[in-house]
């Protein structure tokens, strides 16, 4: 039996239809985008001030939800609602699956108030109104080297604060501590206390860090020093009846004015930026009270800090607008403490954001 091969179809076949083209973005936008999107800054910053204000991380959960779902939560339109999130998604703020819903990213969880690294209230603090008025006068502020706030406001920034703006103090005190938390297991976790029997957080709030040495310490007793209004709402931990108030004395008072106790360790942190001659009586009194060869502990962000400079230049120049202030970098910051009669030791990374640097008293 024959077999036959069948023979081949030579009809043409149709090419596929050619599809549209699409031009990609480029992996670096060129410079005229990028300094547009710098310029439109502002809008970046309104959008997260608003995510933070309706709470739209905080109705978010684990489960993708659409921009409708969640404007039934925080009480919003739908539309404007998914514009803002669009927004955000850009900067990695949420982000939207291929069915238009949106789901947490690392930043979003972020803005959550629950989240044990929120940075809800700092981004409200950084954003709230008085910024806006602020801002548009940095050229007036570069010219001068002074703050612009009492000229803009008619009165000095803490003045204002806590007479005209109840609401913006309300949100700087939860900024403040929110940050002190975070950062005080931190400092606890970096300093080592070794032969330390004593130890006092200058200027420190409402006393965070020094709760959270003490706790590490159990041998160790405290002293917290700060202005009157601020130790009156002290770390709960520290005033009577708190679990390491046998072991704290809580003085009221203004470091750049006195310093009326010897301790082995001075702790430093955050409060050496407002204006030189602050930080000059600041450094002076430690030094004038503290015994030969007890150590001081200076934490401070730094502008020269290559990875949180963006942050800690843009804070920089927030200082210089509201108080006339400045961040610090190294060079100047153990300028300051050497001018004072310290002799400065290493210094260490705390965080991200914060440095230490180890003195002692000669």
């Amino acid at each position: 039996m024959t077999t036959v091969s069948p023979t081949p179809d030579t009809t043409p076949v149709a090419p596929p239809p050619t599809a549209p083209h699409i031009v990609t973005a480029q992996t670096t936008p060129p410079a005229s985008m990028r300094l547009r999107e710098l310029a439109f800054g502002a809008a970046c910053a309104a959008a997260v001030r608003a995510a933070a204000r309706l709470g739209v991380a905080d109705a978010l959960d684990e489960t993708p939800a659409s921009a409708a779902e969640l404007a039934l939560v925080v009480d919003a339109e739908p539309a404007p609602l998914r514009r803002l999130l669009r927004a955000l998604c850009c900067y990695g703020i949420f982000s939207e699956t291929a069915d238009g819903k949106f789901v947490h990213t690392e930043m979003s969880r972020l803005l959550r108030e629950d989240d044990p690294n929120s940075l809800k209230y700092i981004s409200l603090w950084c954003t709230e109104p008085w910024t806006w008025e602020v801002w548009p006068r940095l050229d007036d502020a570069v010219r001068s080297g002074t703050s612009v706030f009492p000229e803009t406001f008619g009165k000095g920034f803490f003045e204002y604060l806590h007479q005209d703006a109840g609401e913006s103090a309300q949100v700087f005190n939860r900024a403040m501590t929110t940050s002190s938390v975070q950062s005080a297991q931190d400092v606890a976790d970096l300093l080592d206390l070794t032969g330390v029997s004593s130890v006092a957080d200058i200027g420190g709030g409402q006393g965070h860090v020094l709760a959270s040495l003490l706790e590490k310490h159990p041998s160790v007793h405290g002293t917290l020093l700060d202005l009157p209004g601020v130790v009156a709402r002290a770390d709960a931990r520290l005033r009577d009846g708190g679990r390491l108030a046998d072991r704290v004395r809580i003085v009221p008072g203004d470091c750049r004015e006195d310093i009326p106790f010897q301790v082995d360790l001075y702790i430093i942190k955050n409060i050496l930026e407002w204006d030189d001659e602050s930080t000059r009586r600041t450094l002076r009194n430690v030094v004038a009270a503290a015994r030969p060869g007890a150590r001081v502990v200076i934490i401070e962000n730094l502008v020269d800090d290559t990875p949180s400079m963006r942050f800690t230049t843009a804070m920089d120049l927030l200082l210089l607008l509201n108080v006339g202030g400045a961040k610090h970098t190294r060079e100047s910051l153990v300028g300051r403490m050497s001018d004072a009669g310290l002799r400065v030791g290493e210094i260490h990374p705390v965080n991200a954001y914060l440095h230490a640097f180890e003195c002692v008293v000669p």
